[in-house]
């Protein structure tokens, strides 16, 4: 739906600071059937909510935080179809929902913002929901 040049410097946001893009169901249910530990999973979007707040957000939780997930993935809503929906599954009982991020523990989803939650919201608020829920549910290093 939207060509990949348009999505590129939105998809560099998050790989640039450690993410992995899964941009096929395969790459989706390898990192999923392997999970172990905690993962944080953000489901990208060319929204404005994605570009002002998720993305920023995701980014400053990660580099003010002293706790981490042990990986951090991606999938791109509206540019890789059979990833995102894939994930979808994963992120079950939770409807479809973009920008959206969860936190999986083990390969079980323990955490999970919705774009309602996103929407309206700064970057900063974002960033500490994810400070907190990273000290909840992810490991000291």
């Amino acid at each position: 739906m939207y060509p990949p040049h348009l999505v590129a410097p939105m998809k560099d946001e998050l790989l640039s600071v450690g993410f992995e893009d899964l941009n096929t169901a395969e790459k989706v249910d390898d990192v999923m059937q392997n999970a172990e530990g905690t993962m944080l999973v953000v489901v990208n979007s060319v929204c404005g909510c994605a570009a002002g707040a998720a993305r920023p957000g995701v980014k400053a939780a990660l580099a003010l935080s002293d706790i981490k997930p042990d990986k951090l993935v991606t999938v791109f809503a509206g540019v890789d179809f059979d990833a995102t929906a894939r994930m979808r599954e994963y992120l079950l009982p939770y409807p479809p929902s973009s920008p959206s991020i969860g936190i999986f523990k083990d390969g079980e989803l323990v955490h999970f913002i919705e774009r309602h939650h996103i929407e309206g919201r700064s970057a900063q608020m974002i960033a500490q929901h994810l400070e907190m829920a990273f000290e909840e549910f992810c490991e000291k290093a």
